[in-house]
């Protein structure tokens, strides 16, 4: 059972009819005395729906007061606002008061739809389950409960179209658990776009993401497909948000919010169907309170939120990660996989990884690479990693910041490999763009001795 609750007595029907053919029950309310009636009377209600203005009066007060009366009286019911494009501020506010979710006036039939069957399928009851069964995660190796817990997650959310936000440090695995999800999802035979934010100037945005026409600027000589739709009926990933300027963000949020944008160059709005993960190492909250990150950009992607832990958080699954990266390694070479013995598993264990699984990957390669033993031990692992190391030894206390542990490292990092991007690329085993991209995020020079 569905509430309605809107003054507009169009809306409220237009409403109802659209829920019932899509084979929901609604009930209806004009204003919050009656919805408090309803919400009191009525225990079978799965969602709520509802405008934020009752009277005159456009503040929305009165939508927050209501709102925050249904959360008391049905606290497990998710509550879906309706609002105007310039309201949406307001809407911002209600989430922060407990919404679910917000959805602007005139809505698109197939995207309210979309959102109201997302908002039910995320709030149903769990069924106990105790790991993600069923749940294709190839490519995502470990046993860490904490790793685990994130799948279990993600496996729930998978079926649905809720906006996932995937939150953890550089070598993590975002990327891998945004494909996981993509491939459990209803959607899982259409395109998986992914796009790296980070690395799209501001002039190229909407370019990049939106496409544009011939003629739409000098070197514009075809018409050109952008990401979104690109990735029309499927899935688009989102990597680096947090990179992002606050003009670009202004001009996601959009379509985002509405599933329509225009080609560079042309006037026509187009629709889009897509579901929607992004992914990012920054502290996206901290951003908010420094205003270089939009609020309601945060809450439209973070539905959902997974956190990855890091590597040091899972030492317990160093030895099935390296066994893993071996056995890749030697069969893309065509060699034997060697012994690597219970010593050098002990060491490898024990490292920092500021640089997470893509830094232990490629640890493991680099002494494959070099060792052609049967048998790999504690030594040769050490000799790989003592060449990078001076740039991994620094304090990560308790009380470091995410950004400020990050910055150190890329600091210390450029420090002792004497300026050389490459090298101190792969100390910190991430790639030379993301590199170049963290030393102008962090005001570094390149320029070291």
């Amino acid at each position: 059972m569905i509430l309605i609750i809107d003054d507009d007595k169009a809306v409220r029907l237009s409403l109802s009819m659209l829920l019932r053919r899509a084979g929901h029950t609604a009930i209806e309310a004009d204003g919050p005395d009656a919805a408090i009636l309803a919400a009191r009377n009525t225990p079978s209600l799965k969602l709520v729906m509802m405008d934020m203005n009752f009277s005159r009066a456009t503040t929305g007060r009165e939508g927050i007061e209501l709102l925050r009366r249904m959360k008391v009286l049905l606290p497990d019911v998710p509550v879906i606002l309706m609002t105007a494009w310039g309201s949406i501020p307001l809407a911002v506010e209600g989430m922060r008061h407990g919404a679910f979710d917000f959805i602007t006036k005139p809505w698109d039939n197939r995207l309210m739809l979309q959102r109201v069957e997302t908002a039910l399928s995320v709030s149903a009851p769990e069924s106990p389950q105790p790991g993600p069964e069923g749940f294709d995660t190839a490519g995502i190796i470990g046993r860490n409960p904490a790793l685990l817990e994130v799948l279990e997650t993600a496996r729930r959310v998978a079926a649905t179209d809720a906006p996932v936000l995937i939150l953890g440090e550089n070598g993590t695995g975002k990327e891998l658990v945004a494909q996981a999800i993509h491939r459990n999802s209803h959607r899982r035979a259409n395109p998986f776009v992914m796009v790296n934010l980070g690395g799209i100037s501001q002039s190229l945005f909407e370019s990049e993401m939106f496409g544009h026409v011939k003629g739409a600027y000098t070197d514009a000589g075809a018409d050109r497909k952008g990401r979104f739709e690109m990735a029309h009926t499927g899935t688009i990933f989102l990597d680096e948000i947090g990179d992002l300027d606050l003009a670009c963000q202004v001009k996601l949020l959009r379509v985002l919010q509405q599933h329509t944008f225009e080609r560079l160059g042309e006037s026509k709005p187009r629709s889009v169907d897509f579901r929607l993960i992004a992914a990012t190492n920054a502290d996206l909250p901290a951003m908010v309170r420094d205003r270089t990150f939009r609020e309601d950009l945060l809450y439209r992607i973070n539905l959902i939120t997974l956190r990855l832990p890091p590597l040091r958080e899972r030492r317990d699954d160093i030895p099935l990660l390296v066994s893993h990266f071996a056995q890749l390694h030697c069969q893309a070479a065509g060699t034997a996989a060697p012994h690597i013995t219970a010593d050098a598993m002990r060491f490898l264990a024990s490292l920092p990884y500021p640089g997470n699984i893509r830094e232990l990957k490629n640890l493991v390669e680099r002494t494959l690479i070099v060792s052609d033993s049967p048998s790999l031990g504690e030594e040769q692992f050490r000799a790989q990693h003592n060449l990078s190391a001076p740039a991994r030894q620094f304090d990560l206390n308790d009380s470091s910041t995410l950004g400020s542990m990050e910055r150190i490292a890329v600091a210390k990092a450029l420090d002792e490999c004497g300026g050389n991007i490459s090298q101190a690329a792969a100390a910190l085993g991430i790639t030379r763009q993301t590199l170049y991209r963290k030393l102008e995020k962090y005001g570094i020079s390149p320029r070291r001795s």
